[in-house]
């Protein structure tokens, strides 16, 4: 790794540290300068702003989710316990919530549809992987497996990351996704365990 390439690195995981501490909005520049050692110059001379350094901290998560995602597709186990270790693997952990929430910020609305775009774009390939397999198996019974599973997170992600919904979007969900999958009534409920409650709304 060249030089600047590792000083590049070593801010990135100092900014990402902080951002996790402070939050994203209670850090600024000058404190990653002085965390970090370095002129204002050189932190400019790798980002040109606060809201680049979170993006690029962010492709940092990102890739690193991915590795995991792509250890998991390695091992030997059912084909669900893959799915299930993917789509953990792509979830920010506890702490790294701050960073995820700077995205919801107004003025990172553009950021925040990047990363979805990068999300989607990253994971539809690993999970199409895993449901080839499924198909091998015999789990699952269909075609065009990239395109299926492009719309079920696009649709994922609308529903359960955007806003409010209730238990029956969830069993609408597993529903849909096992009809477009080709699989038997009940082979995915557990994805249910997989969605985040937090903004779930509880019909009476």
């Amino acid at each position: 790794m060249k030089k600047g390439e590792k000083r590049k690195k070593e801010l990135l995981k100092i900014a990402y540290d902080m951002f996790i501490t402070q939050g994203y909005e209670n850090t600024s520049v000058d404190e990653i300068i002085e965390k970090a050692q370095i002129a204002k110059g050189t932190y400019y001379y790798y980002f040109q702003s606060k809201e680049q350094t979170l993006e690029e901290v962010i492709d940092m998560m990102i890739d690193n989710e991915i590795e995991m995602a792509k250890q998991v597709i390695g091992m030997d186990i059912p084909v669900p316990q893959k799915i299930v270790g993917i789509i953990t693997s792509i979830k920010p952990t506890e702490a790294e919530q701050p960073v995820k929430n700077a995205l919801f910020q107004p003025e990172n609305v553009l950021m925040h549809y990047k990363v979805r775009q990068k999300l989607i774009d990253v994971i539809t390939p690993l999970l199409s992987e895993v449901i080839e397999e499924g198909v091998n198996d015999g789990i699952f019974e269909c075609e065009n497996i990239p395109e299926r599973v492009k719309m079920l997170l696009i649709i994922s992600d609308g529903t359960f990351n955007e806003g409010t919904f209730t238990e029956k979007d969830i069993s609408v969900f597993i529903d849909m996704t096992e009809k477009l999958l080709g699989a038997e009534n009940g082979t995915m409920s557990f994805i249910y365990n997989l969605i985040d409650k937090g903004d779930m709304e509880v019909v009476e």
